[in-house]
């Protein structure tokens, strides 16, 4: 028999419903406000904001209307709802902010719980900013001044949700490489093994190392994060950055993927105290 089983929310759905609850939030309406005005069914609004159902484009237009949306925000919710059944959405790079991280950040920040694995990298909820600077500087060696610096500000902005009334839950894992690389060079990465030091001493950080001397391991495929979310509604999601663009990963098989990948990775990685054992070391020059 076919499976009856409705389809998780996508990337882009799930997105939809959060920007929609937002301009409701700031036009001070609530959810029977909305229906005394437009006649759009309570339960039906409670869905689409829920990500559980689709808007028509009638009904997302009067939503639009009522909440004074401006021409942007528009084009941006009507372009989400039309590609709102795709399960994946694989985006082409662009070099304007908005574009690059308006879904990534916006999915972070409603997430309990991101488990991170870098190769290459330290985390970008970890990254200093002098880190995070030369980091976006060395990937991205044509854009402007103006573009590296509007980067890094949505980098150390998006650290705020460690330290929120109910903090992020984060998990990162590292290759060793990630340690050794001088990005900036020594004293940049001092300072950023300090920084990483401070943040795993913080109840809601786990942080370990993936040492040289393992050899092979699952994650040199490449970096990776894991979300889940504190409704048991909302699906887990899987993020890639790849070269062609950002990749948001939803199907069970995918998730079951990804999970199975981590729970690998935290075998064979350092335990938390051993991999602040190293980071001391190296901050120390020690090694």
């Amino acid at each position: 028999m076919p499976d009856k089983r409705p389809r998780p929310p996508t990337v882009r759905l799930r997105r939809l419903a959060a920007e929609l609850r937002k301009l409701r939030a700031l036009a001070g309406l609530t959810r029977e406000d909305v229906t005394e005005r437009t006649g759009i069914n309570a339960a039906t609004l409670y869905r689409i904001e829920r990500s559980r159902a689709r808007p028509q484009k009638r009904t997302l237009v009067s939503l639009l209307d009522l909440y004074q949306a401006d021409d942007r925000q528009r084009a941006d919710l009507l372009a989400l709802q039309s590609g709102s059944n795709d399960q994946g959405w694989l985006r082409p790079y662009h070099s304007e902010l908005p574009e690059e991280y308006a879904s990534y950040i916006g999915f972070e920040a409603e997430a309990r719980t991101v488990r991170n694995y870098e190769s290459l990298f330290i985390p970008g909820l970890a990254q200093t900013e002098p880190y995070a600077h030369e980091v976006i500087k060395g990937v991205l060696p044509t854009a402007s001044q103006k573009q590296i610096e509007q980067r890094v500000q949505a980098r150390m902005e998006r650290q705020a949700v460690l330290t929120k009334d109910r903090p992020l839950q984060l998990w990162a894992i590292v290759d060793e490489a990630a340690l050794r690389r001088r990005v900036g060079g020594p004293q940049v990465m001092r300072e950023q093994v300090r920084h990483l030091l401070r943040l795993a001493s913080e109840p809601n950080v786990t942080f370990q190392v993936i040492p040289f001397e393992k050899g092979a391991h699952a994650g040199m495929t490449g970096s990776f994060v894991h979300m889940d979310f504190p409704d048991a509604d909302d699906p887990e999601l899987v993020y890639l950055d790849t070269p062609a663009g950002d990749l948001f990963l939803e199907s069970e098989a995918e998730l079951r993927r990804y999970k199975s990948m981590f729970e690998h990775l935290q075998a064979v990685a350092l335990g938390p105290n051993d991999s602040a054992d190293l980071l001391t070391r190296l901050a120390e020059g020690r090694e």
